[in-house]
């Protein structure tokens, strides 16, 4: 059983992030989509998936459409019992079922005043009184969630759908350096070291904008995840490897890293890991061989 499932752009898009971890995560095999959510396209895009009015989208292998995320969280779990989308003991499920639809439905200060954004983290931002509120029962929710697991890395210990529909939460305190507790900035950090967010931002991170999305009156400043591996775009071969590390298809496209270089079949390919070769491990398995 494969899945279609359309999601909006990479870098701004929260939504689509937890339509896609939810699968991604979770071993589950399926294709993306991209529709033009900054593009001016969204509402012709949309249009053969009335009555979505927005993304991410899942069409079942039946042709079935699910147009929210929690909607496909569900139907994902329904039809993948043992893939582990949702805790296995009852009351830590009941416990993450409930931190899901909260965050689904509430937080309404962190939503409008920190948009997601992957490129890059913000100083002097100023948090109000209502996002403080808001930070405050974010907490308060960790808080009982992780005294419910034994204070594990994640929420329910293993990784699960409370966690996917928290990511782009975790992406928002680390961009704008939101106040939060020691325990709380852990849990974040664990997000940002996640090899399928890192690969999502990293896919992000291909495409440019002018204007950016969500400007804000605030300093840039970097990305506090992992730092990434320094790569640059080579001009041409030969490189160590003769086939792309993720199709298998002859080379086109190059890279450098510390004066080795290293081929891939398109330049997305080549991109995605310019923005963050350690994510990829394909690609670091080629890299951490040794030099021919």
């Amino acid at each position: 059983m494969t899945y279609e499932l359309y999601i909006g752009d990479r870098t701004f898009s929260s939504w689509s992030l937890r339509g896609w971890l939810m699968l991604k995560s979770f071993g589950i095999p399926f294709k993306s989509h991209l529709l033009g959510l900054y593009s001016g396209t969204l509402e012709t895009d949309l249009a053969p998936f009335a009555p979505a009015r927005q993304v991410p989208i899942l069409k079942t292998s039946q042709g079935h459409m699910v147009f929210d995320t929690l909607a496909m969280a569900e139907t994902l779990a329904e039809a993948h019992p043992m893939a582990g989308l949702w805790p296995e003991d009852p009351a830590q499920r009941g416990a993450a079922r409930s931190l899901v639809a909260q965050m689904h439905s509430g937080f309404s200060a962190l939503r409008e005043h920190c948009p997601m954004n992957l490129q890059n983290a913000w100083e002097g931002f100023e948090v109000s009184d209502n996002l403080h509120a808001d930070l405050a029962y974010l907490e308060t929710l960790w808080r009982y969630a992780f005294k419910m697991s034994g204070d594990q890395d994640w929420l329910f210990g293993a990784y699960s759908l409370a966690d996917v529909f928290f990511a782009p939460v975790a992406a928002r305190i680390a961009c704008y350096k939101l106040p939060v507790s020691q325990r709380a900035q852990n849990y974040v950090d664990k997000h940002l070291a996640h090899q399928d967010f890192r690969q999502w931002r990293a896919m992000g991170l291909t495409k440019h904008y002018d204007p950016v999305p969500y400007d804000m009156a605030c300093t840039p400043a970097p990305w506090p995840g992992p730092r990434a591996i320094e790569a640059s775009i080579a001009p041409g071969g030969p490189s160590e490897n003769a086939t792309c590390p993720y199709s298998g298809d002859p080379v086109t496209d190059f890279l450098s890293i510390d004066d080795r270089i290293f081929g891939f079949c398109n330049p997305f390919c080549r991109d995605k890991t310019l923005a963050d070769p350690a994510a990829w491990p394909a690609f670091m398995a080629i890299y951490s061989a040794a030099k021919p």
